[in-house]
């Protein structure tokens, strides 16, 4: 009877740290637009603030010309707002980030992000031929793929490219890959092998 408990007990210990220790080798997480989100709260709090800004440039324009705004004006103003709107709404529009993170080897990993810019979407903006081909010269600097070591703590993976380190988030059932751009800008990977 020990000898079957013990026998238990081992089996469910190995069982256990087996899936401890899942490899990620081989797992792939991607994203086609980690920005879509963070695009979409920034729009809804842009469009909120419109009325706002609206009345601090005619509040601007009265100050500077000493006197009220006419009717005209204020159509004026409201105009340039509503273009400013526009191109800003085209430019978020215009670009997408997709990540994609590759796990090759049991401490290395590699990390791809595409930046891509909808040319068309920028030029119907209204912004011009010359920063449109800076704009797009300057993505096309950016490196593309970058390789990381990496270790794994819990559901913490903590990655290092040499210099600097990062820190991503594992789901519990490995379905999904959390990250941050910057303080603000999170996002979720979803696991596509």
């Amino acid at each position: 009877m020990k000898r079957l408990f013990s026998i238990i007990v081992l089996t469910a210990t190995v069982f256990v740290g087996a899936q401890a220790q899942t490899s990620l080798v081989g797992r792939v997480y991607y994203h086609p637009n980690i920005m879509a989100d963070e695009m979409k709260s920034m729009q809804n709090e842009v469009d909120s603030k419109l009325d706002e800004t609206i009345k601090e440039e005619m509040a601007k324009a009265e100050k500077k010309k000493g006197r009220p705004l006419t009717a005209e004006e204020k159509t004026e103003v409201k105009k340039k707002a509503e273009e400013a709107r526009k191109v800003a709404e085209a430019l978020m529009k215009g670009t997408k980030t997709a990540i994609t993170v590759t796990f090759k080897t049991e401490n290395e990993l590699s990390m791809q992000m595409k930046l891509q810019v909808d040319e068309e979407a920028l030029k119907n903006a209204g912004i011009g031929w010359a920063k449109r081909k800076a704009l797009k010269s300057a993505i096309a600097l950016l490196p593309s793929s970058q390789k990381m070591k990496y270790s794994v703590k819990d559901n913490l993976i903590i990655c290092s490219d040499g210099s600097d380190k990062d820190t991503l988030t594992i789901s519990a059932d490995g379905k999904y890959l959390y990250g941050k751009m910057d303080e603000k800008t999170k996002f979720k990977l979803m696991r596509k092998q």
